[in-house]
């Protein structure tokens, strides 16, 4: 579980592909202000996806990135001296400034444009996987490459959300650094999809032809009843 407070910039200092399964193992260098409690196994965000750490010195962690890993993120376009947000796993001291963050891409999406607004930037992206579109909302939490943001706008027919960012934003985040046509990692909030799956349970009609969970609520009190009378 991360934050979406992305907490250093690291830079890809090697790649080295795995012929036997089609994976990459990515050595990330500049990375000690994240390294000083690091453990083998340990849990570090690399662009909004959740990697584990197989060995590391002071400075440099090495992750395995798995074929389908790399099939639905941006990692597999990453290449030597790319930058890439990082961020450690939640501990039980960290502060929540951003929101519930997993690390599970749920689709990429690429910027259609960028635009200047007084200091700050506004970015307009389109998914990959446009199904993501009914978790994304104004003024809601969207996590793009790692990074908690703020939905500034969005056009559900036209298929985009825009976000903005501010200059200290631009100062902490690779996505600053982007053009129109690259490729984000997208996580949708997480709990727009377990209401969606609440309210799908509640309205899906069970055996009687009540909604499913009324009939659940019934058959757990006839059981107890039932129960008691023995």
């Amino acid at each position: 579980m991360f934050t979406g407070i992305v907490e250093i910039i690291g830079v890809v200092s090697e790649l080295n592909q795995q012929s036997e399964d089609g994976g990459t193992t990515l050595t990330i260098s500049n990375a000690s202000d994240i390294l000083g409690d690091c453990n083998l196994g340990d849990s570090i965000s690399v662009n909004g996806t959740c990697l584990t750490v197989t060995s590391f010195d002071k400075s440099s962690f090495k992750v395995g990135v798995a074929p389908e890993t790399l099939r639905r993120t941006n990692l597999g376009s990453l290449k030597q001296g790319s930058n890439v947000n990082l961020e450690r796993a939640v501990s039980a001291s960290t502060r929540m400034g951003g929101h519930f963050v997993q690390g599970h891409v749920d689709t990429v999406a690429s910027i259609l444009k960028v635009e200047p607004d007084g200091n700050a930037k506004t970015f307009r992206f389109q998914p990959r996987d446009t199904s993501v579109l009914r978790y994304i909302v104004e003024k809601g939490y969207v996590t793009l490459d790692g990074a908690s943001l703020t939905i500034t706008k969005v056009d559900d027919e036209e298929g985009w959300w825009e976000v903005m960012l501010i200059a200290y934003t631009q100062e902490k985040v690779v996505t600053a650094s982007k053009k129109p046509g690259d490729e984000v990692n997208v996580e949708v909030d997480q709990i727009g999809k377990y209401v969606e799956k609440a309210v799908e349970g509640y309205f899906s009609k069970g055996s009687s032809g009540e909604p499913a969970i009324l009939q659940k609520m019934v058959e757990r009190i006839v059981d107890s009843r039932m129960q008691a009378a023995k």
